[in-house]
């Protein structure tokens, strides 16, 4: 016989007042986006500063519309186009779970070159310390997807192997457990290190290339032990779609940090409200 652990019997509702509930997917979302606004508020602070905490506390709004908005739309075209064509409406269904990576991470360039733009700041200045605490949301993501049992690996021999509720009587890999260790935690520690060198910190971009690679790398690793989509599947020569659309931010990612070159002087937006 195989070894396995039986899947630990997680409610997915962590609060329920009445008909009111909250789901642990919901407070992996807050909970990481709390955390990073409060580690942005700090880093761009950092020489050179980049932005004043009051424009932090307004980025937040634009970057929680860029996650969910783009989070949705990307995994309504990358992961079910098909369905959502036959069911348009189901594509506003947020309740039911659905969300991209990829299609987030689209949505928060968005809002980030948009308020850049409108606020007078550097877009890769501000993007390094942006993209700089990212995983500490994958991080949560990926236990949420674990507790929900949900995105379960490959079937496995491991001592480790898991049996989801979902996934079948096989012992399987707790894919979501490996990603949230390297997405979240290595990913997290890696580019602390960076952002907390000043001669890496002046070269905009070069944080934002190392998030970029740095994630699709882990991804496409993470892809090797996780179950593919089941309305997918392997695409072609094994490949997954997670892997396919990580490809292109690891050459994105090495692309900006090749050309990242010292910033040769201050944000204008951030030196126009340092008074505020």
């Amino acid at each position: 016989m195989i070894p396995a652990i039986l899947f630990p019997a997680f409610d997915p509702v962590a609060i329920q007042l009445g008909p009111f509930a909250i789901r642990w997917y919901a407070l992996a979302y807050i909970t990481g986006i709390l955390i990073g606004w409060g580690l942005v508020r700090r880093l761009v602070q950092l020489a050179p500063q980049v932005a004043t905490r009051e424009q932090v506390d307004d980025f937040v709004t634009w970057a929680t519309l860029g996650i969910v908005l783009g989070g949705r739309i990307g995994y309504v075209l990358f992961y079910r186009p098909g369905h959502y064509i036959d069911h348009p409406l189901e594509a506003l269904y947020l309740w039911q779970g659905g969300m991209s990576f990829h299609g987030g991470a689209a949505g928060v360039i968005l809002a980030l070159y948009l308020f850049t733009r409108s606020q007078g700041l550097s877009f890769l200045g501000f993007s390094d310390r942006v993209t700089s605490v990212v995983p500490v949301g994958l991080f949560f993501g990926r236990i949420a997807n674990f507790i929900n049992g949900e995105l379960w690996g490959r079937v496995t021999d491991v001592p480790w192997g898991m049996i989801f509720p979902t996934g079948g009587p096989e012992p399987r890999h707790p894919s979501q457990l490996y990603q949230a260790g390297m997405e979240g935690v290595i990913l997290f520690v890696l580019l602390q290190v960076l952002i907390h060198r000043p001669a890496l910190r002046a070269r905009y971009g070069f944080v934002s290339g190392a998030f970029l690679a740095g994630y699709g790398v882990a991804r496409i690793v993470g892809e090797l032990f996780r179950q593919p989509d089941a309305q997918l599947g392997f695409l072609f020569a094994g490949i997954t779609m997670g892997q396919l659309l990580s490809l292109p931010m690891v050459l994105c990612g090495a692309w900006l940090m090749w050309r990242a070159r010292p910033a040769t002087a201050p944000a204008q937006g951030a030196m126009r409200h340092e008074g505020a």
